[in-house]
């Protein structure tokens, strides 16, 4: 455990030694916060039956920075390695192809809850600015942010799984970002198309990102997105190791 321990912390260490992770933040909290104020501003304007916490977790530009992210986190993990060939020491080390696809994995985790952890604030200065609570209650703010670190594992499995196929870190970021769309709006498919029946429109409910946020974000704890998103980072990773395994034998 001490050789992954030293790998992870490795990749960690890469992330802030990295401009493209700052940019990356910045990029983040700059969308992010403006799309907390613009929520806000539009909640002045008339009443609505949502919470300001709903709000921020369910809007478009939301959405669109959440998706955009992973490509960007993702890209380099194997893709940058192969490419300046100091993945070769990595591969000859005395540590397992396991330890370096999960190392890689949560170094990536790591850095994209770092993320979120300043969205904590935006919550804490409007309740002490208007002296309202954001949201209905504490499940709420729980239930949102667990979302989020699930779609955060399974995103960023499938992010890693496109890196480890190419030495282009372009590459990688649009087949990534283009599998990632994909699975985000397999669940909107039921609202395109009209004429499904209701057991379909039931089975990709049950991959829609946005309706499983919706529910969590009232504090309506369900398992069923925890069983799909874990499985899937669970296969995907499997299938990061065995890629990996393939092209360290190529080599």
């Amino acid at each position: 455990m001490r050789k992954f321990f030293t790998l992870l912390s490795r990749e960690i260490r890469s992330y802030f030694y990295s401009p493209i992770a700052y940019i990356v933040l910045v990029f983040f909290l700059v969308v992010s916060g403006v799309d907390f104020y613009f929520q806000i501003s539009f909640m002045n304007q008339r009443p609505v039956s949502y919470t300001v916490q709903e709000a921020f977790f369910n809007s478009i530009f939301f959405w669109f920075a959440f998706v955009l992210i992973f490509p960007l986190i993702t890209m380099r993990l194997f893709a940058e390695e192969f490419k300046l060939g100091t993945i070769e020491p990595l591969m000859t080390a005395p540590v397992r192809d396991w330890q370096v696809v999960l190392s890689k994995f949560f170094g990536a985790l790591f850095f994209y809850i770092v993320l979120w952890i300043p969205t904590t604030l935006y919550f804490a200065i409007f309740q002490a600015i208007t002296h309202q609570s954001a949201a209905n209650s504490t499940g709420a703010y729980l239930g949102a942010y667990l979302m989020l670190l699930l779609l955060g594992l399974c995103y960023l499995s499938v992010g890693c799984f496109a890196s480890v196929l190419t030495k282009n870190q372009i590459i990688a970021a649009i087949i990534s970002f283009c599998a990632i769309t994909l699975l985000f709006f397999l669940g909107l498919i039921s609202f395109i198309l009209l004429e499904v029946s209701s057991n379909t429109r039931q089975l990709l409910g049950y991959f829609s990102a946005i309706e499983q946020m919706g529910a969590l974000s009232r504090g309506e704890i369900d398992t069923r997105p925890m069983v799909l998103y874990l499985s899937m980072t669970v296969v995907m990773l499997t299938l990061t190791y065995q890629a990996f395994q393939s092209r360290k034998w190529r080599m």
